[in-house]
């Protein structure tokens, strides 16, 4: 069973609970989306095609338990949860980052989702499959990036309306350039809003 992967790399977390910790990426290609603050807009083409079984063996030879795989949007491919649970009988702790709009449902409950869900700045908020709220476990995040107040209202909104912050840890973070991160945790400090405020490391 074949994905086309775009790298694997060993980093630091940039971003959610686990920004700072070493960690293996698995960039798959390929995404759907037309995102305005898109980051890696070069992982939509491209890329070659790999097994699994040579997926893991590039996995374990970078040496750390931590792993993520990533986009692109990883549930474009429809291997990926194949991937997700070969990873977790292996034994490593299995990041999944995805935009919200591929299903997440029937994934290996040991996966830890990070869903970065949309808002409207991005251009993409309407294409969000809003049945994956209600799948979220107590182990996975919601990410909501802002690029001002709209956004802000729109993330206040959605964390209310389907319960986020009791189904999971919900973080927020603004675009470099176009939101003053004061700004925000002004906002949220306001509102008391229940939710992590971080700052993109990459």
């Amino acid at each position: 069973m074949n994905l086309t992967v775009n790298e694997i790399f060993y980093s630091i977390q940039g971003e959610s609970v686990h920004a700072g910790l070493p960690c293996v990426f698995v960039r798959l290609a390929g995404c759907p989306l037309e995102c305005r603050w898109c980051d890696t807009v070069y992982a939509k083409s491209g890329g070659r095609d790999m097994e699994i079984s040579a997926i893991l063996d590039q996995v374990a030879a970078l040496g750390h338990d931590l792993v993520e795989v990533t986009g692109g949007e990883p549930l474009y491919q429809s291997a990926t949860p194949d991937l997700l649970t070969a990873l977790c009988q292996s034994g490593y702790k299995v990041l999944l980052e995805t935009n919200g709009c591929e299903d997440i449902r029937g994934l290996d409950q040991r996966v830890r989702v990070i869903m970065d869900l949309k808002c409207p700045s991005s251009g993409m908020a309407q294409r969000t499959f809003w049945p994956n709220l209600d799948a979220l476990k107590p182990i996975d995040e919601v990410k909501l990036v802002l690029a001002g107040r709209a956004d802000y209202e729109y993330a206040r909104q959605v964390i209310g309306q389907h319960n986020l912050a009791e189904r999971c840890e919900v973080l927020l973070s603004t675009v470099h350039g176009q939101l003053e991160p004061r700004l925000a945790v002004e906002w949220l400090l306001a509102d008391k809003l229940p939710v992590r405020f971080q700052l993109q490391l990459h």
